[in-house]
């Protein structure tokens, strides 16, 4: 080919490329899910009821699209399923988002599950242990990364102290629990489930509480899946909206559904959701808030790069606009 027709060559190549593309994206955008993945997990009770009612499943029949559940043992497998595209959609507390988005987690919180007192500092019932400051130098049990090991940062800044003023066994709740009650730690950054079957079934004591140090139960989507897909987020958090009214318009089918899915006994779901408010869902300045003191003490105990820039991640943590969208239409129906 002469050196003249080398250029307007290229051109051509070069547009006929772009016409070649810009169908594709198209089409990829208008895509639907041939799946849509979901965690459930014991320490958000309304997943439970979604993937026992299959409200999803009814909905997407008419799509073609299946649902597929995967469990979570906890904030930080929650986001290790979401960082490593298992699924789609996994459930967090709000502060456990913040360390994932921190982290480099491509996801948006865009619904809250619920309002838990769900971590509690705990210890076993003979246990001398009485304040934050008794903890010094004590072995205590917590799962990085989650509620429960924000809570005790917390609880520690509180007091004058830091994570290295205890030793920090690092396990997962199920496993925090068993080596409190077997004496292998001296306390626990409990969770519920398992810390309502510590306090009923052994006489644990939950020694330090503070509601205000429990951030949120949110619902994450990965932020892949929310570009694609769009309309597909929004009928995940309408089923979900379904499955919290039905937990709160049938509170005894409720308990005994998560009685049965948990395997627990009903004293204890009483005990969980004694402590759980399921009344608002969606997100906006108050979990901002909460997620926001969470992260100056995340950023002074270094879970956290100290270079981050809290409210701004935070704020391209939260996105309200899914959430508040399914609730308008809902009130529109009413």
């Amino acid at each position: 080919m002469n050196n003249q027709k080398r250029p307007k060559f290229a051109l051509v190549a070069a547009v006929l490329i772009l016409a070649a593309m810009l169908p594709s994206c198209g089409r990829k955008a208008s895509v639907k899910p041939t799946t849509i993945r979901l965690d459930y997990a014991y320490y958000n009770p309304v997943s439970l009821v979604l993937k026992d009612k299959k409200f999803l499943e009814q909905d997407l029949a008419g799509d073609g699209i299946s649902v597929e559940w995967t469990q979570s043992l906890g904030s930080n497998k929650a986001l290790e399923l979401l960082n490593s595209n298992s699924v789609d959609f996994g459930s967090t507390a709000g502060a456990a988002a913040l360390i994932g988005k921190a982290n480099g987690n491509p996801i948006k919180a865009i619904y809250v599950y619920s309002r838990p007192e769900w971590t509690a500092l705990v210890v076993r019932k003979d246990s001398p242990i009485t304040k934050i400051e008794d903890l010094k130098g004590k072995k205590v049990a917590v799962t990085r990364g989650t509620d429960p090991h924000i809570f005790l940062l917390r609880a520690l800044h509180e007091a004058g102290l830091t994570e290295k003023d205890i030793e920090m066994v690092v396990l997962q709740h199920p496993d925090g629990r068993i080596a409190l009650e077997k004496g292998d730690v001296d306390a626990w950054a409990g969770l519920d489930p398992m810390m309502a079957q510590t306090e009923l079934q052994r006489g644990s004591r939950l020694f330090y509480r503070n509601v205000n140090f429990n951030s949120y139960g949110v619902l994450d989507v990965r932020e892949e899946f929310a570009k694609q897909h769009p309309a597909y987020v929004e009928r995940v958090l309408a089923a979900y909206e379904k499955a919290r009214m039905w937990a709160l318009q049938n509170p005894e089918d409720f308990r005994k559904l998560f009685a049965t899915d948990a395997k627990l006994d009903n004293s204890v779901v009483t005990k969980v959701l004694e402590r759980t408010d399921l009344t608002n869902s969606t997100i906006g300045d108050k979990q901002r808030q909460v997620i926001i003191a969470s992260g100056d003490v995340l950023k002074q105990n270094n879970v956290i790069n100290s270079n981050t820039d809290v409210s701004a991640t935070v704020n391209n943590l939260i996105d309200p606009r899914y959430a508040q969208d399914v609730v308008n239409k809902n009130l529109a129906q009413k």
